[in-house]
Protein backbone atom coordinates (compact mmCIF):
# COMPACT_ATOMS: atom_id res chain seq x y z
CA UNK A 1 0.00 0.00 0.00
CA UNK A 2 1.26 3.56 -1.13
CA UNK A 3 1.94 5.89 1.85
CA UNK A 4 1.68 9.42 0.40
CA UNK A 5 1.66 12.45 3.27
CA UNK A 6 1.75 15.71 2.33
CA UNK A 7 4.61 18.14 2.87
CA UNK A 8 1.88 21.00 4.29
CA UNK A 9 -1.84 21.79 4.27
CA UNK A 10 -2.97 25.40 3.41
CA UNK A 11 -5.05 26.70 6.24
CA UNK A 12 -7.98 26.63 5.92
CA UNK A 13 -7.94 24.91 2.28
CA UNK A 14 -9.15 26.99 -0.10
CA UNK A 15 -10.97 25.94 -3.14
CA UNK A 16 -10.72 27.01 -7.25
CA UNK A 17 -13.10 29.33 -8.45
CA UNK A 18 -16.37 28.46 -9.07
CA UNK A 19 -19.12 30.57 -10.57
CA UNK A 20 -22.75 30.80 -10.34
CA UNK A 21 -24.31 29.13 -13.26
CA UNK A 22 -27.87 30.69 -14.57
CA UNK A 23 -29.52 27.52 -14.14
CA UNK A 24 -28.77 27.99 -10.58
CA UNK A 25 -30.83 30.85 -10.43
CA UNK A 26 -34.32 30.79 -8.82
CA UNK A 27 -37.34 33.18 -8.92
CA UNK A 28 -35.76 35.41 -6.16
CA UNK A 29 -32.79 36.22 -8.36
CA UNK A 30 -30.41 34.76 -6.43
CA UNK A 31 -28.63 31.55 -6.10
CA UNK A 32 -31.16 28.71 -5.00
CA UNK A 33 -30.22 26.66 -1.68
CA UNK A 34 -29.51 23.70 -3.10
CA UNK A 35 -26.52 24.55 -5.55
CA UNK A 36 -24.74 26.33 -2.10
CA UNK A 37 -24.24 22.72 -1.61
CA UNK A 38 -23.02 22.34 -4.99
CA UNK A 39 -20.02 24.57 -4.43
CA UNK A 40 -19.48 23.00 -1.20
CA UNK A 41 -19.74 19.56 -2.23
CA UNK A 42 -17.24 20.57 -4.95
CA UNK A 43 -14.45 22.12 -2.42
CA UNK A 44 -15.02 19.34 -0.04
CA UNK A 45 -13.93 17.15 -2.91
CA UNK A 46 -10.97 19.21 -3.22
CA UNK A 47 -9.83 19.72 0.12
CA UNK A 48 -9.99 15.85 1.04
CA UNK A 49 -8.45 14.52 -1.98
CA UNK A 50 -5.46 16.21 -0.79
CA UNK A 51 -5.82 13.68 2.08
CA UNK A 52 -6.17 10.83 -0.60
CA UNK A 53 -9.80 10.80 0.05
CA UNK A 54 -10.19 10.98 -3.90
CA UNK A 55 -12.02 9.56 -6.96
CA UNK A 56 -9.23 7.58 -7.26
CA UNK A 57 -9.61 6.29 -3.49
CA UNK A 58 -12.85 5.29 -4.87
CA UNK A 59 -11.57 3.32 -7.71
CA UNK A 60 -8.64 1.82 -5.90
CA UNK A 61 -9.86 1.27 -2.48
CA UNK A 62 -13.39 0.86 -3.03
CA UNK A 63 -13.77 3.25 -0.25
CA UNK A 64 -15.37 6.77 0.05
CA UNK A 65 -16.77 9.06 2.60
CA UNK A 66 -20.62 9.93 3.15
CA UNK A 67 -22.37 13.24 4.29
CA UNK A 68 -23.78 12.24 7.68
CA UNK A 69 -24.89 15.36 9.19
CA UNK A 70 -24.93 19.18 7.89
CA UNK A 71 -25.76 22.89 9.19
CA UNK A 72 -25.80 25.99 6.62
CA UNK A 73 -26.41 28.69 7.50
CA UNK A 74 -27.04 31.77 4.54
CA UNK A 75 -25.65 34.89 5.24
CA UNK A 76 -25.63 36.67 1.98
CA UNK A 77 -26.98 35.81 -1.53
CA UNK A 78 -24.62 35.03 -4.55
CA UNK A 79 -26.64 36.40 -8.01
CA UNK A 80 -25.39 35.25 -11.65
CA UNK A 81 -22.22 35.05 -12.83
CA UNK A 82 -20.70 35.93 -8.97
CA UNK A 83 -17.57 33.77 -8.70
CA UNK A 84 -16.72 32.33 -5.48
CA UNK A 85 -14.40 30.39 -3.55
CA UNK A 86 -14.86 27.68 -0.64
CA UNK A 87 -12.86 27.48 2.10
CA UNK A 88 -12.60 24.17 4.55
CA UNK A 89 -11.25 23.62 7.82
CA UNK A 90 -10.61 20.20 9.70
CA UNK A 91 -11.82 20.53 12.79
CA UNK A 92 -11.62 16.55 14.24
CA UNK A 93 -11.74 13.79 12.84
CA UNK A 94 -11.64 9.70 14.67
CA UNK A 95 -10.99 6.53 12.94
CA UNK A 96 -14.42 6.50 11.20
CA UNK A 97 -15.71 10.47 11.04
CA UNK A 98 -14.41 13.71 9.53
CA UNK A 99 -15.48 16.82 11.39
CA UNK A 100 -14.81 20.28 9.11
CA UNK A 101 -16.44 23.77 8.68
CA UNK A 102 -16.50 25.46 5.37
CA UNK A 103 -17.26 29.13 4.22
CA UNK A 104 -18.24 30.19 0.70
CA UNK A 105 -16.81 33.34 0.11
CA UNK A 106 -17.19 36.33 -2.97
CA UNK A 107 -13.76 35.96 -5.09
CA UNK A 108 -13.53 38.98 -5.84
CA UNK A 109 -14.31 40.95 -2.56
CA UNK A 110 -14.71 38.33 0.48
CA UNK A 111 -17.11 38.65 1.92
CA UNK A 112 -18.89 35.29 3.57
CA UNK A 113 -22.05 33.86 1.44
CA UNK A 114 -23.00 30.88 3.60
CA UNK A 115 -21.22 28.60 6.10
CA UNK A 116 -21.58 24.99 6.48
CA UNK A 117 -20.57 22.46 9.11
CA UNK A 118 -19.99 18.63 8.23
CA UNK A 119 -19.48 15.19 9.58
CA UNK A 120 -18.83 12.48 6.93
CA UNK A 121 -18.37 9.36 7.58
CA UNK A 122 -16.26 6.76 6.25
CA UNK A 123 -17.24 4.09 4.63
CA UNK A 124 -16.70 0.77 2.57
CA UNK A 125 -18.26 0.90 -0.68
CA UNK A 126 -18.36 -2.72 -1.03
CA UNK A 127 -20.53 -3.83 2.15
CA UNK A 128 -21.87 0.20 2.40
CA UNK A 129 -21.20 -0.19 5.76
CA UNK A 130 -19.00 2.20 8.36
CA UNK A 131 -15.43 1.35 8.76
CA UNK A 132 -12.01 2.89 10.38
CA UNK A 133 -10.18 4.91 7.68
CA UNK A 134 -6.15 3.29 6.48
CA UNK A 135 -3.42 4.11 8.31
CA UNK A 136 -2.10 6.36 5.23
CA UNK A 137 -5.53 8.53 5.40
CA UNK A 138 -5.44 8.46 9.14
CA UNK A 139 -1.38 9.92 8.89
CA UNK A 140 -3.08 12.31 6.09
CA UNK A 141 -5.80 13.79 8.33
CA UNK A 142 -3.46 14.61 11.38
CA UNK A 143 -1.11 16.28 9.66
CA UNK A 144 -4.90 18.64 8.26
CA UNK A 145 -5.74 18.80 11.40
CA UNK A 146 -2.31 19.97 12.88
CA UNK A 147 -2.12 22.66 10.17
CA UNK A 148 -5.76 23.90 11.00
CA UNK A 149 -5.37 23.79 14.66
CA UNK A 150 -3.49 27.44 14.01
CA UNK A 151 -6.71 28.56 12.97
CA UNK A 152 -9.41 30.26 15.31
CA UNK A 153 -12.31 28.57 16.23
CA UNK A 154 -15.46 28.67 13.93
CA UNK A 155 -17.66 31.63 15.50
CA UNK A 156 -20.57 28.95 14.08
CA UNK A 157 -19.22 26.03 15.17
CA UNK A 158 -21.81 23.81 16.88
CA UNK A 159 -24.53 26.44 16.31
CA UNK A 160 -27.83 25.03 17.29
CA UNK A 161 -30.89 25.84 15.38
CA UNK A 162 -33.72 27.81 17.08
CA UNK A 163 -35.47 30.50 17.65
CA UNK A 164 -33.66 32.84 20.43
CA UNK A 165 -35.82 34.93 23.16
CA UNK A 166 -35.01 37.82 24.07
CA UNK A 167 -32.66 37.90 26.73
CA UNK A 168 -30.54 35.44 24.24
CA UNK A 169 -30.54 38.33 21.56
CA UNK A 170 -29.63 40.52 24.35
CA UNK A 171 -26.76 38.37 25.34
CA UNK A 172 -25.86 37.91 21.91
CA UNK A 173 -25.28 41.22 21.46
CA UNK A 174 -23.91 41.91 24.54
CA UNK A 175 -20.87 39.29 23.49
CA UNK A 176 -20.45 39.43 19.72
CA UNK A 177 -21.83 43.00 18.59
CA UNK A 178 -24.24 41.28 15.72
CA UNK A 179 -27.50 39.86 15.04
CA UNK A 180 -29.34 37.45 12.54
Amino acid sequence: MEKRTPVFFFAPFVSSTMRVEPAWIDYNGHMNMAYYHVLFDRAVEEGFSLVGLGHDYLEKRKASYFAAEVHTTYKRELKMHDRARVTLQLVDYDEKRIHYYMEIRHAGEGWVAATMEGLSLHVDMETRKVCPFPEDITANLAVMKTTHARLPKPQNLGRVIGIPHRAEIQEALSASGTRH
